[in-house]
């Protein structure tokens, strides 16, 4: 008998899981995919059921055994990201200065959606490159702070409601390392004007997009806009230069504590958490969303299924293509050799490594529970006694839910 060991609360409710296994095969039928977005779907169907294997346990008190089956582990599992975000926010622990920390988005108009749905990865390397580079040209100038300063970045392409939204957030330093090696601080409560930032930005973006046509970096097979002729890209870049492009600026971040818990939430979410879904009955998906525009309401949507699929998969990566991003004094190079900089300048200690945890305790930390205590007996511990191959999708048996 399968069953979960730590079920979550409210287990059994609605998983994006089985929404593509009730109604997955039919949308991969009547529409063509990437191999990407085949690959996305096929895991989070496998995802912790005896598709992918797994080991049996027993309990070492009253004898009673428990199947876990083995994670995906894809990025765009909702099931697959909290131990990976909460290794890779421990890992920032170490990065972070005893400084203001600043919150900006970038976001690209919605004309350029489109254009992404072909070339996502262009598209999206794109808004990396204009964004850092705007960012890193304000730091170094000396109007502003005239020095060296931290960016991560982190790429978001939806919506609440899984429309395309394409923005990066990004977490700045509230201060520069100078060429001499001073730290130089960023003004009480601001950074840099916005204003000026989204102008700067546009016309980055802009210029890139313009060369990466001329490389003939760009597909225009089944556009709705016909774009490849230049006469015809020149009027849509003339276009997107007469628009007001956003750049977003939020209040500083309170003190470290505060950047962790934004990073924790923003680096590895994904387009729809199983949280929001509310049922899949009648061909149409229920889920929760919040609507910015009217007060930050939460409300509900309703979406036929092969919609609600069309745009989870808008937001399907190009493989490989990385999404969080560090730019500045934490450019993975020469990331130790500024931080050690900053720190000499600010005065402030070098933080100790942090020591080694296993799977184990990060799933006792992050679950609230001992992963390994039998859930009959409550006294007893699970212990590996063989591995359980994987078996043919059609004959595996029922999913298990327990967290991870």
């Amino acid at each position: 008998m399968c069953e979960s060991p730590h079920p979550k609360p409210g287990a059994g409710r609605l998983e994006l899981a089985q929404i593509f296994r009730e109604h997955g095969e039919a949308y991969r039928r009547a529409h063509r995919l990437c191999a990407q977005q085949r690959r996305v779907m096929q895991a989070i169907e496998d995802c912790r059921t005896a598709a992918l294997g797994g080991h049996l346990e027993a309990c070492d008190r009253c004898g009673a055994e428990i199947a876990r089956y083995h994670s995906c582990r894809n990025r765009h599992c909702p099931k697959c990201q909290t131990l990976a975000k909460e290794r890779w926010v421990e890992a920032r622990c170490e990065e972070l200065l005893p400084v203001p920390y600043f919150h900006l988005v970038f976001t690209l108009p919605h004309e350029i959606n489109p254009l992404a749905q072909g070339n996502p990865k262009v598209i999206y390397h794109l808004l990396f490159q204009a964004a850092s580079d705007t960012l890193q040209s304000f730091g170094r100038d000396p109007k502003w702070l005239g020095g060296e300063i931290g960016i991560t970045m982190v790429l978001h392409t939806w919506g609440q409601n899984l429309a395309q939204h394409l923005h990066v957030h990004c977490v700045v330093s509230g201060g520069a390392l100078a060429p001499d090696e001073r730290w130089i601080p960023a003004k009480r409560g601001f950074l840099f004007p916005v204003r000026a930032l989204s102008v700067v930005f546009r016309a980055k973006y802009l210029e890139a997009l313009q060369q990466a046509f001329e490389a003939q970096k760009l597909e225009f097979a089944g556009q709705t806009i016909p774009l490849g002729e230049p006469s015809a890209f020149g009027t849509f870049l003339a276009k997107l230069r007469t628009k007001d492009w956003v750049v977003y600026a939020k209040p500083p971040f309170g003190g470290p504590e505060q950047v962790l818990a934004y990073l924790g939430r923003y680096t590895h979410r994904i387009a729809i958490s199983n949280e929001r879904l509310l049922d899949c009955e009648n061909g149409e998906v229920r889920f929760r969303y919040r609507d910015y525009a009217h007060g930050n309401k939460t409300k509900v949507m309703r979406l036929p299924v092969e919609e609600f699929i069309r745009r989870f998969l808008l937001h399907v990566l190009p493989k490989g293509f990385m999404r969080i991003r560090h730019y500045g004094l934490l450019a993975n190079r020469h990331r130790t050799e500024h931080l050690a900089a900053c720190r000499a300048a600010l005065d402030a200690p070098t933080p100790a490594p942090a020591e080694p945890k296993t799977v184990e305790a990060f799933l006792s930390r992050v679950l609230g529970t001992d992963a390994n205590r039998c859930p009959h007996c409550g006294q007893g511990r699970l212990r590996p006694i063989r591995a359980l191959p994987p078996l043919p999708r059609a004959t595996g048996p029922p999913l298990l839910r327990w967290a991870a």
